[in-house]
């Protein structure tokens, strides 16, 4: 196995168990990660986001949590997985099993430098956002909606580890 694999191995199999603190250590410190509800750039916000998504689930939802992965492959410069996440989204409580696509690039000493999420918005709305995801879930307006929502959820919860020295 590549070592770039065994990063992603590492990566997904901490996500899993959602520790946050192993998903850090694999990305370096100008990482950026990007999906359809996030655009982040550096190690703060990229792994804060990740410290976010697993304190909401073990605090909402640790009860129906499940990550699958596979397909995992990476050479010296990029590589890929595949990965379903089963979780209620702590917003509205709903049920979600969201179906997503990873490419990534690594540094020279094997950290994850880019990373981008695909999924697909309507599909994923449709289940945590319920009739307005429906309904809106293919429209700018309601991306745009998300994006700012979780922009402004991460800032805060970003304040709130530097006040409480996490």
């Amino acid at each position: 196995m590549h070592p770039n694999e065994q990063t992603l191995e590492k990566f997904y199999s901490a996500f899993a168990r959602l520790d946050s603190d192993t998903m850090a250590q694999c990305y370096a410190p100008d990482a950026s990660f990007d999906d359809e509800a996030f655009s982040l750039r550096g190690h703060e916000q990229v792994t804060g986001m990740w410290h976010m998504l697993c304190d909401a689930t073990k605090a909402k939802g640790r009860d129906v949590w499940k990550l699958e992965y596979s397909g995992i492959k990476a050479d010296v410069t990029g590589g890929q997985a595949h990965w379903e996440a089963h979780y209620r989204f702590s917003t509205t409580g709903r049920m979600v099993h969201n179906i997503i696509d990873g490419r990534f690039t690594f540094t020279p000493q094997g950290l994850i430098a880019t990373h981008r999420d695909r999924f697909n918005f309507w599909a994923w709305s449709r289940q945590a956002l319920g009739t307005p995801g429906l309904l809106l879930g293919w429209t700018p307006f309601l991306r745009s909606k998300v994006r700012a929502t979780a922009a402004a959820n991460l800032k805060k919860y970003l304040t709130s580890r530097q006040r409480s020295g996490s």
